[in-house]
C-alpha cells in the first residue's frame, strides 16, 4: 500500500467493479463495421492452350504403286503366218456402236447373205453374259467357189463377294469349202468329193482375284476344251490347262510361276490314233518400276517327251515422260500344231499324216512411242528361229487336178523380221494406221523355199466421222507373194496384191442404221493360195437394228 499512492488505488478499484457494467451495455447510436482478419485473393485455374508453334508431323516419302496390266493394242510384231482370208469378203461394222445389243443384216450381189446378232445381259458389274451368232455365205462365178461360215457362242462372267472372278464360255462354229482349185477347169467332180465341212466345238472356264490376297498373291487359272472333225471321218479333241500366278515381294519385285498343259488326240479316219502333248513351266523374276519393266526366267518345255529349254528374258525402259520406250526380249515356246490350227491357216488341206510342235524362239529389239497428242509409233528388229514349222505344197495328183494341198515339215527356218506401226487419231472423228512386215527367211534345211509365207505384208486403215452420224472407212491391205511348189518341184510366185475396199454406216433412226460394204473395188482375183483366186469386186448393205441404246 505503501508503494501506491491513495488515488490510483481508487481508481483501480472504480475500474474492477464497473468493468461487467460495460460488458452488458449495447452501443446502439454508432455505425456498423466488419473487421477483414485475412486478405482473399481470387485466381482462375490455368488452362490448356494451343500450341501454335508445334513442329510438323514427320513427311511421308512413300509411293503408292498401282499396277495395270494393260496389252499392248498395236505392236504385234512377233512372227506368224498370215491369216487366211481367202475369198477377200472382210465384213466390218464402218463405225461404232453405242449399244449393248443389235442385229445387223444384209446381202450381197454374189448370193450373199449375212447376219450377225449379239445380246448382252448382266447388271455390268458382278454378273453378264453376251449371246453371239453369225452367219454369212457367197457363191462365186467359178464351179464350186462356195463357202459358208455359221458361228455361235455363249460368254459370261461372275464376280463374287470374295473378289473372284469366274469366266466361262461355250461356242460352235461350222465351216464349208469347196475345192474349187483344180486344172484344168474343165474337170468334173461329184459335189461330196470336193466338199470340205469342219465342225468346232469350244468350251473355257477360268476365275482369277480382281485383287492380290493378304499374302500378296494374283492368280488366273484356265481350261479350254475343243473337239473338231470333218466329213471325212477325221476328229481330233484338245485340252488346254494354264495355271499363272504370281507372288509380290515388296513394292517392286514379284515371282511368277506359269504351268501350261496342252493334250491334243487326233483320231485319222480308219488309221492309228496321233497323240500330241506339250507340258512347260515358266518361273520368272520380275522388277517393275515406273520407268523399267524387267523379267528374267526360263521355260523348261517337254514336247511329246522331248526336253528343251527356252530362255524368257522381257524388258522395257520408258523416258521420264513416258513418250519413249525402249524394248528388249529374247524368249521362247512351243506353238501346238493340230489339225484344228492347220485347217484354219489352209481349209482346202488334206488331213495331215503326223503331227509336230513348232519351237520359236524369238530375239527383238525396237521402240515405242508418241509424238504430240495424237501420233504413235513402234518399230521393231527380229530374229527367229522355227523349228519344225508346217508348210503347205500343192497335192501333184493330176486326176486330182492340183486341187488338194498337203502338209509338209520344215525341220529348221531363220526368219529375220522388221516390223513397223503409226497410228494417227483425233478424238473420235478420225483415226488412220499403218502397219508393216517384212520377212526374210533363210537356213532352210529341208524345203527350197518358206512355201506359202509372206515376205511382206502391209495393211493401212482410215476410219473418219464426215457427219455427226455416217462413219467413213477404208482400208487397202497387200503383200509380196509367197512361193509355192510346182510339179517338177521348183519354185514359182504368183502376182503381188494390193486390195481395196470402203464402205460406210449412217444412223438413220436413234436405233437403226443402214450400212454397205465394198470388197476388192480394184477387183482383181489375186490368189493366196495356189490355184485359189478369190473373189473379185462384190459388195454388201443392209440395216443395223440397236436396242437397249445409251444417251449419246
Amino acid at each position: 500500500m505503501s508503494a501506491m499512492n491513495k488515488p490510483s488505488l481508487l481508481l483501480f478499484i472504480f475500474f474492477i467493479i464497473s468493468l461487467p457494467f460495460f460488458a452488458q451495455k449495447k452501443d446502439t447510436t454508432g455505425r456498423g463495421s466488419v473487421d477483414i482478419i485475412s486478405a482473399f485473393k481470387p485466381v482462375l485455374r490455368q488452362t490448356a492452350k494451343i500450341n501454335f508453334s508445334a513442329s510438323p508431323a514427320p513427311a511421308d516419302t512413300s509411293r503408292l504403286k498401282f499396277n495395270y496390266d494393260v496389252p499392248n493394242q498395236n505392236l504385234t510384231f512377233s512372227f506368224q503366218p498370215g491369216t487366211l482370208k481367202p475369198l477377200a469378203l472382210d465384213i466390218d461394222t464402218g463405225g461404232k456402236f453405242h449399244n449393248s445389243s443389235f442385229v445387223k443384216a444384209g446381202y450381197g450381189n454374189l448370193k450373199t447373205p449375212f447376219v450377225q446378232a449379239s445380246i448382252s445381259l448382266g447388271n455390268g458389274s458382278t454378273a453378264g453374259m453376251n449371246v453371239y451368232a453369225r452367219h454369212i455365205s457367197s457363191e462365186g462365178k467359178r464351179k464350186f467357189q462356195h463357202f459358208s461360215n455359221t458361228d455361235f457362242s455363249l460368254k459370261g462372267y461372275f464376280k463374287t463377294l470374295n473378289q473372284t472372278l469366274w469366266t466361262a464360255s461355250a461356242g460352235l462354229k461350222q465351216e464349208k469349202y469347196y475345192k474349187y482349185g483344180f486344172i484344168p477347169a474343165t474337170l468334173q467332180f461329184p459335189d461330196d468329193s470336193v466338199k470340205q465341212r469342219f465342225q468346232t466345238i469350244s468350251a473355257r472356264v477360268g476365275f482369277r482375284n480382281t485383287k492380290k490376297n493378304e499374302i500378296g498373291i494374283s492368280y488366273h487359272p484356265e481350261f479350254i476344251a475343243d473337239i473338231f472333225s470333218d466329213k471325212n471321218g477325221n476328229s481330233e479333241s484338245n485340252a488346254k490347262l494354264n495355271v499363272p500366278v504370281q507372288k509380290s515381294a515388296g513394292e517392286a519385285f514379284a515371282i511368277r510361276v506359269g504351268l501350261h498343259l496342252d493334250f491334243t488326240r487326233f483320231s485319222p479316219d480308219k488309221k492309228p490314233v496321233i497323240n500330241n502333248n506339250i507340258f512347260s513351266l515358266s518361273p520368272s523374276f520380275i522388277y517393275e518400276t515406273e520407268k523399267a519393266s524387267v523379267q528374267a526366267g526360263i521355260r523348261p518345255t517337254w514336247d511329246n517327251k522331248n526336253f528343251k529349254l527356252f530362255p524368257n528374258v522381257l524388258a522395257e525402259f520408258s523416258t521420264k515422260d513416258d513418250r519413249f520406250v525402249f524394248q528388249l526380249g529374247w524368249t521362247g515356246y512351243a506353238r501346238k500344231t493340230n489339225y484344228m490350227y492347220l485347217a484354219s491357216q489352209n481349209p482346202w488341206l488334206w488331213a495331215p499324216a503326223s503331227l509336230k510342235n513348232t519351237l520359236i524362239e524369238e530375239r527383238y529389239a525396237g521402240f515405242k512411242g508418241t509424238a504430240g497428242n495424237h501420233f504413235t509409233y513402234g518399230l521393231k528388229v527380229a530374229y527367229n528361229i522355227l523349228n519344225n514349222q508346217p508348210l503347205f505344197v500343192n497335192d501333184t495328183t493330176a486326176a486330182l487336178g492340183f486341187k488338194s494341198f498337203r502338209v509338209v515339215n520344215e525341220s529348221r527356218i531363220n526368219v529375220l523380221n522388221w516390223g513397223s506401226e503409226f497410228v494417227y487419231t483425233l478424238q473420235e472423228k478420225f483415226s488412220i494406221s499403218a502397219n508393216l512386215q517384212v520377212n526374210q527367211f533363210s537356213g532352210l534345211k529341208d524345203n527350197l523355199k518358206a512355201w506359202g509365207l509372206f515376205p511382206l505384208e502391209f495393211k493401212t486403215s482410215m476410219r473418219l466421222l464426215l457427219l455427226r452420224d455416217f462413219w467413213f472407212k477404208t482400208d487397202v491391205f497387200g503383200w509380196s507373194a509367197p512361193f509355192y511348189r510346182k510339179k517338177d518341184g521348183s519354185a514359182a510366185k504368183t502376182e503381188g496384191v494390193m486390195d481395196l475396199s470402203s464402205g460406210f454406216e449412217f444412223r438413220v433412226h436413234r436405233n437403226v442404221s443402214v450400212w454397205a460394204q465394198f470388197n476388192n473395188l480394184l477387183n482383181r482375183e489375186y490368189q493366196r493360195w495356189n490355184q485359189y483366186p478369190v473373189y473379185g469386186f462384190n459388195f454388201l448393205g443392209g440395216v443395223v437394228f440397236s436396242f437397249d441404246q445409251k444417251a449419246p
